[in-house]
């Protein structure tokens, strides 16, 4: 079995926060700590330090990687050829259904796991989460304009605003499929997101 620390030196930094985030995913922040990060990333102390300056900048990293993967399958999903961007939109949310369950959440919903946890405990990263979330919601927002424009959305006032109350209402399912264990919350999300798109 080949190390971390035998691969390249990008390998060895993107192998570290891959296996962060499964586990931060799984567990939360808190309460994965460095020696299990380092044991099950096979990497030493000094090679984590060579990367990350602590764990709050492993955590920046960490945020940081998962939202530049998100936000390309966002432009992925919304780039999509051959469909209206009302059709586009509606699957992102379908997208979001399949892949945020309770069951099949590790390294997925990375934002809804450590979202609340560590805006209290780190600055920097509450920052990371504010510049991500903000980057999906503009997304959407755009997106809904431009599915006004090509006829596959009835008209909105307030796109952008539409877009933060969609987004915050999927964060809210996700929490709630988790309480629940249930994929109900997603269900009465998806409803609703129709509702306030004026889809039939």
């Amino acid at each position: 079995m080949t190390t971390l620390t035998a691969r390249g030196s990008s390998d060895v930094r993107q192998g570290i926060l891959d296996v962060g985030q499964r586990l931060m995913a799984a567990k939360g922040y808190s309460a994965v700590g460095l020696n299990e990060l380092l044991a099950t990333a096979g990497v030493p102390k000094g090679s984590f330090y060579h990367y990350f300056g602590s764990k709050d900048a492993f955590g920046e990293a960490l945020l940081e990687n998962y939202f530049d993967d998100y936000l390309a399958d966002i432009d992925r999903i919304l780039g999509e050829p051959g469909l209206s961007m009302g059709e586009r939109l509606m699957n992102y949310w379908r997208v979001w259904q399949n892949t945020q369950s309770f069951e099949n959440c590790q390294g997925k919903c990375l934002a809804v796991k450590l979202g609340v946890e560590v805006a209290d405990l780190s600055e920097s990263m509450r920052a990371v989460l504010k510049r991500g979330t903000s980057g999906i919601t503009d997304r959407l927002g755009s997106a809904i304009e431009a599915g006004v424009a090509d006829g596959s959305l009835p008209a909105c006032e307030h796109p952008y605003a539409v877009a933060q109350s969609l987004y915050q209402l999927w964060v809210g399912a996700s929490v709630m499929v988790k309480i629940e264990k249930s994929l109900a919350p997603f269900e009465t999300a998806m409803v609703s997101t129709r509702a306030i798109l004026r889809l039939a």
